[in-house]
């Protein structure tokens, strides 16, 4: 390895880090041309490419880091991430068995089942952290109902990164938390807020009856949405986060309708009002 491509590698890592990402990939691609079959500028510009979305650049530099250094598992994992947002599905599978992930033989997407994972909306903006059906190492399927402002929909299928972001704990499991990087598939959900008063958790359990039966999905966002500290947000969150205790229940709840239109959000509302006493519910937004 020439002093040279040595040399341009680090000062790309140093631009990088400073966010002049034009001069980096500049200086990465001169540490390639000293020293074109040296991995580490060829992983340090797929890197580069993942993180600024440019999906082919990042699968060949990722491809050729991998052909390189057959064992350096974050090249393939990075090739595995831009094959996936190309719809590469063959590029992509050859990629999770480079870091050895048992992956069927087939031409479509791989449609596996990882379980549950909490992945964060939108990581350069207002954070948002969310619980998803991860159906592949790099993709995964909205099942809470997120925020209107994050621009995600439930059942969207997301892109999502694979370097731990924080952790969250469900069912005693402490499970990593991934970054968003893009939507793959919209799927045909729309979200409304409802001003909803209920008198006691009952109630809710009740609206949540009556989505189900509708087959739409709603979340209490009254419940569910809780402000971290970032040390907890990207690590795990401390007791009084994990497990707060519970205030006195508030009658007046902000919730979250996941329907395919407005008239099927109307509908839920109409008939969880007309079952029970003293129900009241509106679509605020």
């Amino acid at each position: 390895m020439p002093p040279d491509a040595d040399a341009l590698n680090r000062i790309g890592n140093e631009l990088k880090e400073a966010g002049r990402w034009t001069d980096a990939e500049a200086a990465y691609r001169h540490a390639v041309m000293a020293s074109p079959d040296w991995p580490p500028p060829w992983f340090n510009l797929g890197l580069l490419f993942k993180l600024s979305r440019r999906w082919e650049d990042s699968a060949i530099c990722s491809e050729r880091a991998a052909e390189l250094d057959p064992d350096d598992e974050g090249a393939w994992w990075n090739l595995g991430i831009a094959a996936t947002a190309l719809g590469d599905w063959s590029r992509a599978r050859r990629a999770w068995r480079g870091c050895g992930i048992d992956v069927p033989e087939g031409d479509g997407p791989p449609i596996l089942d990882y379980g549950p994972i909490p992945i964060r909306l939108q990581p350069e903006g207002p954070p948002e952290v969310v619980w998803c059906d991860r159906i592949d190492p790099a993709r995964a399927v909205v099942r809470s109902v997120p925020l209107p402002a994050s621009g995600y929909h439930e059942l969207d299928v997301v892109l999502h990164d694979g370097e731990p972001r924080g952790y969250r704990v469900r069912a005693g499991r402490q499970l990593p938390v991934f970054d968003a990087l893009a939507i793959l598939e919209r799927s045909n959900r729309e979200t409304f807020e409802a001003s909803v008063v209920a008198s006691d958790p009952g109630e809710i359990d009740a609206l949540q009856a009556v989505a189900e039966s509708l087959g739409l999905t709603i979340e209490d966002w009254t419940a569910t949405v809780r402000p971290l500290c970032r040390r907890c947000s990207e690590g795990v969150p401390h007791d009084v986060h994990d497990e707060p205790a519970l205030p006195p229940w508030e009658e007046h709840r902000r919730v979250g309708v996941s329907a395919s239109g407005r008239s099927e959000a109307d509908l839920l509302l109409a008939r969880w009002t007309t079952t029970g006493p003293g129900r009241r519910a509106a679509i605020t937004s």
